[in-house]
């Protein structure tokens, strides 16, 4: 199972809820994927007219496509449920909370499946506080091994 994540979900934002999605795909998009041509930089997802939307997922052209080819970014609807919709609107509604991809992967059957993140942007004093505790268990690490 190939998976993708998206790093710059868990540096920019605190991710309160996640719900996996399915994601509707062009044969060539599939291919893509499985070759790893895939970007998350800015994706985002958006619901309009009780469907979601994902946005600003660059995936590759695929080069042996020929002229079958897709728009690497064109928005791609997600599969869910309507209960699990209304769910999301109703968080998304809330004051400074977005819906982002956390990680793509391919599983077993074959599928891509989107892992959707409802989050909340981080200010700059969170990632500064954030990125301090991460060095600092890296150094107890170093220390640790090399004593």
């Amino acid at each position: 199972m190939k998976t993708f994540k998206n790093k710059k979900a868990l540096r920019e934002y605190f991710l309160i809820e996640e719900m996996e999605a399915g994601i509707v795909l062009q044969g060539s998009e599939i291919k893509s994927i499985r070759n790893g041509n895939i970007s998350f930089k800015d994706s985002y997802a958006r619901i309009e007219n009780n469907e979601i939307w994902l946005y600003n997922l660059h995936i590759s052209i695929f080069t042996e496509a020929s002229y079958n080819n897709h728009d690497p970014e064109r928005k791609r609807k997600l599969l869910l449920q309507k209960r699990q919709i209304e769910k999301l609107r109703k968080k998304v509604e809330e004051k400074g909370l977005t819906l982002i991809p956390k990680n793509l992967y391919i599983n077993s059957a074959g599928l891509a499946k989107v892992t959707l993140a409802v989050a909340k942007g981080k200010k700059n004093y969170d990632k500064r506080d954030d990125l301090q505790k991460k060095t600092q268990l890296r150094d107890m690490e170093r220390k640790i091994k090399n004593f």
